[in-house]
């Protein structure tokens, strides 16, 4: 049964997931029930946390995965193989070294059929436009990196696509190099001087995405889902001091720190949002305690805005919410409204000494971390007190993908050594139970 989707959208997903097998047999969820319109006229932009599915989701609307559920639909027609209106930048640039600028940007076209004198033509107008006039016969490795990434935009471009994808297209480069391609695409963009009728882009950039978006789709994870659909009013070129501008950085920044919370804003789609269920397991940030305890003791004297914040430390969002998410994990910190402080285990920690510290992360991460909780209680069970890793992968691979779970073990393993809860041997891929004479203390724990 084909669904009716608006008349106007170039895009349509209705309840696509994607999820992969895993050897043992288990689904791995990456996506779950996302329900989309990309309509034309708009620059659309996906944030959300590394591990989203946000470059999957990607992928799905321009052909290049099937979806494991759902329907994409393209000009209200279900998409069958690759989208013939779609063209994608990456953000390593993808180039042949061996073909000149031109060859490079001739591909596109040369495989669509199109005669050489023509596609020749069509290659130099959209080279011209993207500023790269004089460089033709030019060699990828003759060129900087922004002038390499100009030439993904002109291969992209040349084969005059209703939708323009781009994969973090500016996080190789330099901030410089990066802000000035954001704004000369802007420029191309409100100037309609490229033919792309919607732009799609994958950015872990809160501010980028208020910069260049008239949509904000922000995606969380574990599985990924659609979490907040933003409508971004403000016109075009937008000022950063501004405070809607700073208002609504603040609320991104509140809705990425807080994953209960869901907002659905100003845009409608074909289907009714549904609720987002509790994650099935617990996921832990990729991030150490030595970090952790570097960003409390900068914030002692700097709690309030998280985005003031990551401004005056020079931290990008995906640097930042690993140490924020593990840090509110273990009730160090408190998140209110996109503000965060010191809650008073924080501060003791703070103050405290080395041993102290330990201690308190001890008793976080003992009553708060179910893996740490399920690892302690398997090694109290063992009358050698040592368990293999892999068994633990094993419980981890039932909920994440086989690379995922060998990053939440690492994660545990560093969190539960550093608290002198459990050691581990490396050659023999072995965790050992550490202090064993004072573990009936924290055997209550649930």
């Amino acid at each position: 049964m084909v669904v009716k989707v608006a008349t106007e959208s170039l895009i349509a997903l209705q309840g696509v997931s994607k999820s992969y097998k895993q050897p043992n047999g288990q689904q791995i969820i990456i996506l779950d029930n996302i329900n989309l319109e990309l309509i034309p006229g708009q620059i659309v932009a996906l944030l959300g946390p590394s591990g989203s599915g946000k470059s999957t989701l990607m992928r799905i609307i321009a052909g290049l995965v099937p979806p494991t559920e759902g329907q994409v639909f393209y000009r209200n027609r279900p998409l069958k193989g690759l989208n013939p209106g779609v063209a994608i930048v990456f953000q390593n640039f993808a180039l042949y070294p061996w073909l000149t600028v031109l060859e490079n940007v001739e591909l596109g076209l040369k495989a669509k059929g199109e005669p050489p004198e023509q596609r020749r033509q069509k290659a130099l107008h959209i080279i011209d436009i993207i500023g790269l006039d004089g460089f033709e016969n030019a060699y990828p490795k003759e060129l900087s990196g922004g002038m390499r990434q100009r030439v993904g935009f002109a291969r992209a471009l040349a084969v005059e696509p209703e939708l323009l994808c781009m994969d973090e297209p500016f996080s190789a480069l330099d901030v410089l190099t990066a802000e000035n391609l954001r704004f000369e695409l802007l420029d191309l963009w409100l100037d309609r001087r490229i033919p792309t009728q919607s732009i799609l882009i994958v950015t872990h950039g809160i501010e980028e995405a208020v910069i260049l978006a008239d949509r904000i789709v922000v995606i969380g994870r574990n599985p990924g889902r659609i979490r907040a659909d933003i409508s971004v009013t403000l016109p075009h070129y937008r000022e950063r001091k501004s405070p809607q501008f700073q208002e609504l950085v603040d609320r991104v920044y509140q809705i990425l720190t807080k994953p209960s919370l869901e907002e659905t804003i100003s845009v409608p789609t074909s289907q009714p949002s549904t609720p987002e269920p509790p994650p099935k397991y617990q996921s832990l940030p990729p991030v150490r305690i030595g970090a952790i305890a570097g960003f409390l003791e900068l914030l002692e004297e700097r709690q309030g805005d998280l985005y003031r914040l990551a401004q005056e430390l020079l931290l990008e969002v995906d640097e930042m919410l690993p140490i924020v998410e593990g840090a509110k994990l273990m009730n160090l910190v408190a998140l209110k409204e996109g503000d965060i402080t010191l809650t008073d285990i924080g501060k003791q920690f703070i103050a405290g000494e080395i041993d102290d510290r330990k201690q308190i992360i001890r008793t976080q991460i003992l009553n708060n971390i179910r893996i740490v909780q399920q690892i302690h209680r398997l090694l109290l069970a063992k009358r050698n007190q040592r368990i293999p890793e892999e068994l633990i992968l094993d419980i981890l691979e039932a909920h994440f993908s086989t690379e995922e779970a060998k990053r939440q073990l690492n994660t545990a393993i560093e969190w539960g050594r550093y608290a002198e809860i459990y050691g581990y041997d490396e050659p023999s891929g072995e965790i050992f139970l550490e202090n064993i004479q004072s573990e009936t203390v924290t055997a209550s724990t649930s």
